[in-house]
């Protein structure tokens, strides 16, 4: 069932505030990871829509949730790199061993990174439980894991998740538009972030001549 909401949802073109952020020591503390698999672009915009979701959803506790989409695909630092690619998004991508394992070294660097930042055991707990099977686990247990597992996968409807997911894939960005429509929406759990993505996803096709380049 999807989940609804009784606010009206910002659908524009996906933006972040120019003022400092109140995660900024966290988002310091995580450079290195960041650099791998394009983190670097990956968590921001990720991180950009969970803030959106949360605006749409305040019954959800918003600290956990920017924190765990913060720290979510942070553990694909410390896997193989060249495995990313090669397992991670060919043949059952889904159930590739280096994603759970992406999984497990992002609970490790939450636990290595939160605690000198002031964030107690249980904070630590509820934010490594969602990392923990966020790419691998099907069910959703609360509100903040759900919409954490909705910002990840929206930052693939703008045009420069596609023009990265495309690659990963080897696909062509017109082919991996329609997937994205087929397999991606159809696993949103928010009805938020199915107007956000549907949004973004149209506004890209025209941007990439997605009609002209298929």
């Amino acid at each position: 069932m999807t989940v609804p909401t009784s606010i009206t949802v910002d659908t524009s073109p996906i933006t972040a505030a120019a003022a400092g952020d109140d995660l900024d020591p966290l988002w310091r503390s995580i450079v290195t990871e960041s650099r791998s698999r394009q983190n670097d672009i990956h968590l921001p915009i990720s991180y950009a829509f969970a803030e959106r979701l949360c605006s749409a959803h305040p019954e959800a506790d918003a600290l956990v949730v920017r924190v765990a989409i913060l720290l979510h695909d942070t553990g694909w630092a410390r896997v193989d790199q060249d495995r990313i690619i090669s397992e991670g998004f060919a043949g059952d991508w889904r159930r590739a061993d280096v994603r759970f394992e992406h999984e497990r070294h992002g609970c490790d660097i939450a636990r290595e990174v939160l605690p000198p930042l002031g964030y107690d055991d249980e904070f630590i707990a509820r934010v490594t439980a969602i990392i923990d099977g966020h790419d691998t686990r099907q069910e959703s247990y609360s509100i903040e894991d759900t919409l954490v597992r909705d910002a990840d996968r929206l930052w693939r409807f703008t045009a420069t998740g596609i023009a990265l997911a495309s690659s990963w894939f080897g696909s062509t960005p017109a082919a991996y538009c329609r997937r994205l429509r087929v397999e991606i929406v159809p696993e949103l759990l928010t009805e938020a972030a199915m107007q956000m993505a549907l949004a973004e996803l149209d506004r890209a096709e025209v941007l990439l001549k997605v009609e002209q380049l298929s």
